[in-house]
């Protein structure tokens, strides 16, 4: 049994509250044995390891609900050449790229194993706290469809990562249970086309109806959830009325997509860094985007910010989450930056990266707040986020990350 003391801060815990000055946080081995003003904490009689926070900001660990730890870029060269081990050791660098941010829970929405959690699950890396969805499904021709015209498939594949390409509802419940054998604990389904696509463009719906109802049915046998990657409004409807518990992006959703999310509690996870540095990319000739995602990238990026300010002001939950891997890993909070831009007030943008995060994960019962009982994931900032959102983008602002109770960086 260990003790850790960390005092001298200002407590922001994630649940909305007023911050609490000259607070203090007692952590028994991995989890939070008491938290509040200082004086209010009795120490035990024992060692206890201090850390001085010097007058920083004490904030729960962020959440990112859409990451893909595996890729940075999906691009054609890295797929095509790189040799299949590279993958994972690369995503040692990007994990720890991805705690520096802040970040200590991501939900990776795609090419992340079992292995590579487990990896971090038993000490081998270092790595943030994952829920994994292994390998999206996706129709022939649709999102996550890598074959090119050449006749090349350029997505990679080995044991241990099911081929997630499925047509017909008894393909796709077949499928949905080899995602689930190797060890899935959501599902992620591409209901539009996308951006990065070789063979679609957004708006494309993709899957029927039934399909769909099937994969959040299988889903459920085992309790698991199932979320959307989707831009085009038919496949969004689609999604949400099979029962699914997020959609991603959501550019083109309206107010019957909107309508529709409210009455049933669906969550909205907008990754707006990515359509920000997306079409960054595409306006710059000399960048190495792919060619098919040009247009679609500058096209639609405008669109995507003013609905999500019309989803936002009606009242849809909205999480945070960046599609780091599409866009570079490392710069996960500048998302809440960008949430503060569609409407949100600070306090707000640090929800949706905690509280509300952790609730649409399903893990609300052990990290999203920091209050007792709860495992001790949290970071220290140099500066008030509620006066300088963007303030957290910086990862040299933040000084100290801390998941399980262990700390993974200390810079004060």
């Amino acid at each position: 049994m260990s003790y850790t003391l960390i005092n001298n801060g200002t407590l922001i815990n994630g649940t909305g509250g007023t911050p609490i000055k000259n607070a203090a946080i007692l952590i028994e081995d991995e989890h939070i044995a008491a938290i509040g003003p200082e004086e209010s904490i009795k120490i035990p009689d024992t060692n206890v390891y201090t850390l001085d926070a010097k007058g920083g900001f004490i904030l729960p660990g962020f959440i990112d609900a859409h990451v893909h730890l595996m890729t940075e870029s999906f691009g054609r060269d890295e797929t095509i050449y790189n040799p299949l081990s590279l993958y994972f050791y690369n995503a040692i660098e990007r994990m720890q790229r991805t705690l520096n941010a802040g970040v200590t829970t991501v939900r990776d929405a795609g090419l992340a194993d079992v292995g590579i959690k487990l990896a971090v699950e038993n000490g081998t890396i270092i790595g943030p706290r994952m829920q994994i969805s292994i390998s999206p499904l996706s129709i022939t021709g649709g999102h996550f469809d890598f074959m090119l015209n050449s006749g090349f498939d350029i997505k990679p594949m080995y044991p241990g990562f099911p081929n997630g390409i499925a047509d017909g509802t008894e393909e796709v419940r077949k499928t949905v249970r080899e995602i689930m054998r190797a060890g899935a604990e959501v599902i992620k389904v591409m209901v539009t086309g996308g951006i990065i696509s070789a063979n679609d463009h957004p708006e494309y719906p993709q899957f029927t109806s039934e399909e769909l109802e099937v994969i959040v049915e299988e889903a459920k046998y085992r309790n698991l959830q199932v979320f959307a990657h989707a831009h085009g409004k038919q496949g969004l409807i689609n999604a949400v009325n099979a029962g699914m518990n997020s959609i991603e992006h959501g550019t083109f959703i309206d107010d019957e997509c909107i309508g529709l999310m409210l009455s049933k509690g669906t969550y909205l996870v907008p990754t707006l860094i990515a359509m920000k540095i997306n079409k960054k990319r595409a306006l710059d000739k000399t960048s190495n985007i792919p060619d098919w995602s040009r247009d679609d990238s500058i096209r639609i990026e405008g669109i995507h910010e003013n609905n999500m300010k019309k989803a936002y002001n009606a009242g849809v939950k909205i999480v945070m989450g960046t599609d780091s891997g599409v866009v570079p890993h490392g710069r996960n909070l500048e998302e809440l930056g960008y949430l503060v831009d569609i409407g949100m007030d600070p306090m707000e943008a640090i929800i949706a990266g905690t509280k509300r995060a952790a609730e649409s994960l399903g893990w609300e019962d052990k990290i999203g707040t920091l209050e007792e009982n709860k495992l001790a994931d949290l970071v220290i900032s140099k500066n008030d986020p509620l006066k300088d959102i963007k303030s957290l983008g910086n990862p040299d602002n933040i000084l100290m990350v801390m998941k399980d109770g262990k700390i993974v960086k200390n810079l004060i």
